[in-house]
């Protein structure tokens, strides 16, 4: 008797505790559940059953519209959507998922809906709901799981704005058919972007929140994007990129940071990179902002960073965007002038017409913004390389030199300082008026040696007798050179042919009678 109630005892219990740690195990697993499916859905494991996950939160149903909840209720409608939309999609098969596809895209549309009407109405209103953290953090990671992925290898020879095969040596296509690449999945990427800006510039996020989840890993992620070949996507990324750096003031130093190695990496290692024009024109809108004085750190930003990006073959494509941002540190700081033309000056194109061209234009930018002290410590280099394209055979180089002087400004300043430049340009320009093959060149070459004359006749007349002089050493020292090789070929001919001694041939040994 006592045995069989002995072995009672233990069966009983067992199934007690049985009972009550399926019960523990049941509430564990749905907590886990609830806390794990959105690293799972963001991340590469394994997919569940259903094509798109369950509920992040018990008992609310992602497909339910946002008013057909109460307030208390749309934040964790908001949780459960955003993961609803963790899910990826083959977009090259358009016959492929189609209805989710469907489901997807107006779950990503209703979602900005409501970021963009949370943020319109006044924090202080009923209608506006504060981003919790469990929802700022599920943005995140849905933002990460559709965005963040490795781009197809180029198919195309140039990749964009390397400046490789398939670009001529301004950075040009060659292939006027190549056309950008347009990834397949925009018509659901295009809404992610926009959900995220709405999110960021939302003034119901709070941004010491939100910079715990947008951190630099993050961030460095959203920079790699930027060297997408869909220009429409590298469009929206500059967008949200200058958002964030002004929402978050603690990660400007580092996105700083970050956007100066694509640039080291782009200048000094591949010169391949699609969104150097976009990165510089969110930095143009940053350079404006800096405080004056400028800090160290700014100005060896302009000299190792923005003077060195003259340098690649495609500058053409992102030129426009590099001079605004050169311009706007000549504008916060004048000194620096002198600093910008030495740097031009060091990398300038000398057998790359079209870039020289480029430079040109920069050049009388700089000029007609420059102070007299800045002009007159570089005026020596930097007019004996306008005198080099005055000269040069390419009439586009040498027209726009010429153009300078229809400049005001630059005027101006070459009549205050004519003794030393004059002497420095007036050979060129006399080399023009004798025997340039361009009419245009021609006329403008003679229209600033008239100009000269008028600015200081004796001057001019000094600069003439001493050209003149100088082309008279020229040809003479010409003929004595060619009266030496004369006499060397003559000594030459009388030598007797021994061995293996190399034998001169004359023009007339080698002419043949027609």
């Amino acid at each position: 008797m006592l045995k069989q109630i002995w072995s009672k005892i233990p069966r009983k219990s067992s199934k007690s505790e049985s009972a009550e740690s399926t019960r523990n195990n049941d509430r564990n697993s749905n907590n886990s559940a609830r806390n794990t499916q959105p690293q799972s859905n963001g991340g590469g494991g394994p997919k569940r059953t259903a094509v798109f996950p369950a509920s992040v939160v018990a008992g609310i149903e992602p497909l339910v519209p946002f008013k057909d909840v109460p307030n208390s209720e749309k934040m964790n409608l908001f949780v459960s959507k955003v993961s609803l939309c963790c899910v990826n999609f083959d977009f090259t098969d358009h016959t492929k998922n189609s209805v989710e596809k469907d489901v997807k895209r107006r779950t990503l549309m209703e979602l900005v809906d409501f970021v963009s009407s949370s943020s319109a109405s006044s924090p202080s209103s009923s209608a506006s709901i504060r981003f919790t953290e469990p929802a700022i953090l599920a943005l995140c990671r849905m933002c990460a799981a559709n965005l963040f992925r490795v781009f197809p290898p180029h198919y195309r020879s140039n990749g964009g704005s390397s400046g490789g095969d398939g670009n001529d040596s301004s950075g040009n296509n060659n292939n006027d058919d190549d056309e950008p690449m347009f990834d397949p999945a925009w018509p659901h990427l295009h809404l992610v972007y926009d959900l995220l800006l709405k999110f960021i510039t939302s003034s119901c996020v709070d941004a010491k929140v939100a910079k715990k989840y947008i951190d630099h890993s993050f961030l460095l992620r959203l920079l790699e994007l930027f060297d997408s070949e869909d220009p429409r996507e590298r469009d929206c990324l500059k967008t949200i990129l200058h958002r964030a750096y002004g929402k978050f003031m603690v990660h400007r130093p580092f996105i700083r940071k970050a956007i100066n190695n694509i640039f080291y990496r782009f200048v000094f290692e591949t010169e391949k990179h699609n969104g150097i024009a976009e990165l510089l024109e969110v930095f143009g809108s940053v350079i404006s902002g800096f405080a004056l004085p400028l800090k160290e750190e700014h100005k060896i930003f302009l000299w190792r960073v923005l003077v060195p990006l003259h340098k690649p073959k495609s500058v053409g494509i992102y030129f426009h965007q590099l001079s605004y941002c050169v311009m706007q540190f000549i504008e916060k700081e004048p000194k620096l002038t002198s600093t910008v033309i030495r740097g031009l000056l060091k990398y300038w194109p000398i057998t790359n017409s079209q870039k020289e061209v480029m430079f040109l234009g920069e050049i009388e930018e700089i000029l007609d913004a420059i102070n007299m002290v800045e002009f007159q410590k570089v005026m020596v280099p930097l007019f004996w390389r306008i005198g080099c394209c005055i000269n040069s055979f390419h009439f586009q180089v040498a027209e726009r030199a010429l153009f300078f002087w229809n400049n005001d400004n630059i005027v101006n300043l070459i009549a205050h300082n004519r003794q030393v430049i004059v002497p420095i340009v007036f050979p060129a320009l006399e080399r023009n008026a004798k025997s340039h093959w361009n009419p245009a060149v021609l006329n403008l070459s003679l229209n600033v040696r008239k100009m000269f004359m008028e600015m200081d006749d004796e001057l001019f007349l000094s600069c003439h007798s001493h050209f003149e002089e100088e082309e008279a050493k020229v040809i003479l020292a010409a003929e004595k050179r060619k009266e030496a090789w004369e006499l060397l070929e003559n000594a030459a001919s009388l030598q007797p042919i021994t061995g293996n001694t190399a034998v001169l041939v004359t023009p007339l040994a080698t002419s043949i009678a027609c």
